[in-house]
């Protein structure tokens, strides 16, 4: 019996492993996707359907089952309950896929497709040391779990605490939990249930720049590109402007992810806020959305006058988004504008993919 392979899970991760796996892997018969809950997902991806854990189990023999191979393309944090779930369903046939490897396939991937290069890909030579002249700010928030297997921390990496307003104000003493807070200096902390990691960003533009840094980054506490000291040094040596993600693929098309996250209410007055203050991104929006390719979680490495200039951008599109959404947001804490940023950071990149050296990597999680 010739084996067949799914893939558990039906959002961006997933759709970029079966995009990945159909492009690098001819041997392979991905013959669907598998989920927990058909309620909240789409029916079809790629043409092939979406079927519930529970249905596929019930119509799959024992002999079957030996010849059925999972790759499990869920976040990495929820690995061992997404595990236990399908092996209690006598499917044993599991590939796990990490971080790491979920960078590995789409590195590979975009090689082959020739789209969003790979920082790992420019030469390499022994010019100065950058370690010095780099700041990348990990951002950390009180309610953050502890890391069961922590990153090693280069020497080039500071933790932000974020949310420190709100943490004050609970009676929370955050002192000595981090390098930096964001409710020092020019800061936005009491916006951080709305910003959430922007007030990172905003903190760092406002209060770093000033540095004898030639590049700054922003982290997440769970999750760092992969970046070796070897590719500080191809940033360097090959004049890259930004460093960012490997874009995740999402289906139909990258409009999909505000549908999860934001009130299409909210996400109206966005589309008006760009028309009014930035009619040239506006007028390129539709295009670049249509595409599928989107830049989740606002993490990245810039030289400090990219950073500057984006973030110039950035910040008073959010302000006027919250001046003009009902409930305004400051009567809000639902995180809507972190969202909404990740959209607007996937249009300021899209949008700038041939005036600046853009360059990718891959995103590891921690857990």
């Amino acid at each position: 019996m010739d084996k067949r392979y799914y893939i558990f899970g039906a959002r961006a991760m997933a759709v970029g492993l079966y995009k990945a796996l159909t492009a690098l892997r001819t041997d392979l018969d991905i013959v669907g996707f598998i989920v927990s809950n058909l309620e909240v997902n789409l029916k079809y991806i790629n043409e092939l359907p979406v079927v519930s854990l529970d249905s596929l189990a019930s119509k799959t023999s024992e002999k079957e089952m030996d010849n059925t191979i999972i790759y499990v393309a869920v976040p990495q944090v929820i690995h061992n309950e997404v595990c236990k779930l399908i092996l209690g369903k006598g499917f044993h046939n599991l590939v796990m896929v990490d971080s790491y490897c979920e960078a590995d396939i789409m590195e590979q991937y975009y090689r082959k497709m020739g789209y969003f290069p790979s920082i790992h890909e420019l030469p390499v030579t022994e010019v100065e040391v950058l370690w010095d002249k780099v700041s990348v700010y990990a951002a950390k928030f009180y309610r953050d779990k502890s890391l069961e297997n922590p990153p090693n921390v280069p020497s080039y990496l500071k933790y932000l605490y974020l949310g420190c307003h709100d943490a004050s104000a609970f009676g929370m003493d955050v002192s000595g939990q981090a390098d930096f807070y964001d409710d020092t200096g020019d800061n936005i902390s009491a916006k951080n249930p709305n910003r959430c990691e922007m007030t990172a960003h905003y903190w760092i533009w406002r209060n770093r720049l000033d540095t004898d840094d030639e590049y700054v980054g922003v982290y997440h506490y769970r999750r760092f590109l992969d970046m070796s000291d070897d590719d500080l040094r191809r940033m360097k040596d090959n004049d890259v402007d930004v460093v960012l993600p490997f874009p995740m693929i999402h289906y139909p098309s990258a409009l999909i992810h505000h549908t999860w996250y934001v009130r299409e209410e909210d996400w109206l007055v966005m589309r008006q806020v760009l028309r009014d203050l930035h009619p040239e991104y506006d007028a390129r929006f539709d295009e670049i959305f249509a595409q599928p390719y989107f830049y989740n979680y606002n993490i990245m490495i810039a030289k400090k006058s990219v950073f500057a200039d984006y973030c110039a951008w950035l910040f008073p599109i959010l302000d006027a988004i919250e001046e003009r959404s009902e409930p305004k947001g400051k009567d809000r804490a639902d995180r809507y504008t972190a969202y909404m940023s990740e959209s607007l950071t996937t249009l300021y990149f899209m949008y700038h993919q041939h005036d600046l050296k853009i360059y990718h990597t891959g995103r590891l999680l921690y857990t």
